[in-house]
């Protein structure tokens, strides 16, 4: 293997990671904080994908990129909270809410879907690209939309770290997470911040969905496989802190990555799976997990 084609999959794992550190940041905050698995996860991703198409393309609306960007947060901000609030909130008294939030959320995952393919079809659609052109990096050549695709995923990141750190509605998400009864005892409002957490979920989604449809063609499906890679990225590097899924996704791209070029595309889920099981035989909690639950 020459030193060309080395880089090359290093950049690609790279630019893997990057979707899947942001895919899987929202499943670990709805998980870390409620305590369940939420199936619609994929959907969000088409969900914010089409929405992002629907505001920028030339066909639709043709607003700037930037602005579309924004108008999509927004709305996936607003269909996560509100989904929470139709799909778990009524259930969450429940001894058996795991079971059945997974049955909901599949539901909801199924409607969004369906609605995708109502209102916008089944043919694909594409957005633009970021930028235009490359970098040439030594022997490594990026385009400059991956580029700006990693350092937008890495800047969203480090604001949703700040967000929960910092902000007051940040700390309290983090307090609920920790111990819903003692938040409630000292005057949050649980519910709120569940469906907080859960919009934050549906935002970080979507933008997921938006950057992979600038680099892939968008079908209302789309999210199914993006749902796997996330849901095999927080299982492979546990959720005890809000960075260990990160770490884990740029695990996880560099060894698709590779897999794809010595084992071809087919065998590559293989792989991950079976990586998964190891980590999992070896350390229950995940690579980088603890035992308690917490962001």
């Amino acid at each position: 293997m020459d030193t060309a084609i080395l880089m090359d999959i290093v950049k690609s794992g790279l630019v893997l990671g990057a979707l899947y550190a942001l895919m899987a940041t929202g499943l670990s905050l709805v998980w870390t904080t409620l305590g369940i698995f939420n199936f619609a996860h994929g959907a969000f991703i088409a969900l914010g994908a089409y929405l992002a198409w629907q505001f920028s393309s030339t066909d639709a609306w043709g607003l700037p990129m930037v602005p579309a960007i924004v108008l999509s947060s927004l709305v996936m901000f607003a269909v996560g909270a509100l989904l929470h609030f139709l799909l778990v909130k009524p259930f969450e008294r429940r001894q058996d809410i795991v079971l059945i939030s997974v049955i909901t959320t599949l539901a909801g995952a199924v409607i969004l879907e369906n609605g995708l393919q109502l209102i916008w079809g089944a043919r694909s659609k594409q957005i633009p690209p970021l930028a235009q052109g490359a970098v040439d990096i030594g022997a490594l050549s990026l385009g400059r939309s991956e580029l700006l695709l990693i350092g937008l995923v890495l800047a969203i990141l480090i604001g949703v770290g700040l967000f929960l750190r910092y902000s007051k509605p940040g700390r309290s998400m983090r307090a609920v997470a920790q111990n819903q009864d003692a938040a409630a005892l000292l005057g949050l409002n649980v519910p709120l911040y569940f469906a907080m957490v859960f919009g934050l979920s549906a935002l970080t989604a979507g933008l997921a969905g938006i950057f992979v449809g600038t680099i892939r063609f968008m079908s209302p499906s789309m999210g199914s496989e993006p749902l796997m890679k996330a849901l095999i990225v927080v299982i492979f590097g546990g959720v005890a802190r809000f960075s260990s899924p990160i770490y884990a996704a740029l695990i996880i791209g560099q060894i698709e990555a590779f897999s794809v070029y010595f084992v071809g595309l087919y065998w590559a889920p293989a792989v991950l799976f079976f990586t998964m099981i190891v980590v999992l035989l070896i350390k229950p909690e995940g690579l980088f997990g603890k035992y308690q639950r917490t962001l």
